[in-house]
């Protein structure tokens, strides 16, 4: 693309995640896609919430928690327990799947 006598060049966005978190597998990029996940199950709990017409406040009645506590897994900035997890799916009325696959058959290193 060009723009004046400037040449732009436009780059893959998995090459973008590539060069500033960290290639495929490595430690940055596994925290990275594991934050995303938690962020985006934060956004259906949030999004399943508000279809059944519950507050922050009566869902964590639901589950035993604290009104903060839903909010920080809705915003995703709250590692949430597997324990946690399956008590807002139940309170919420979802059915949960759990997927667990070893990788490359090598342990996952932090």
């Amino acid at each position: 693309m060009k723009k004046g006598n400037k040449t732009k060049e436009l780059k893959a966005f998995s090459a973008i995640k590539d060069q500033y978190i960290g290639e495929e597998g490595s430690s940055n990029r596994n925290l990275y896609e594991f934050e995303l996940k938690l962020e985006l199950i934060g956004e259906m709990i949030k999004a399943m919430r508000k279809e059944r017409n519950l507050t922050q406040e009566a869902l964590g009645k639901l589950v035993g928690v604290k009104k903060a506590q839903i909010s920080k897994i809705e915003k995703g900035t709250n590692n949430i327990t597997i324990n946690t997890l399956v008590k807002v799916f139940s309170a919420l009325n979802i059915k949960m799947n759990l997927q667990i696959e070893l990788l490359k058959n090598q342990p996952y290193q932090a």
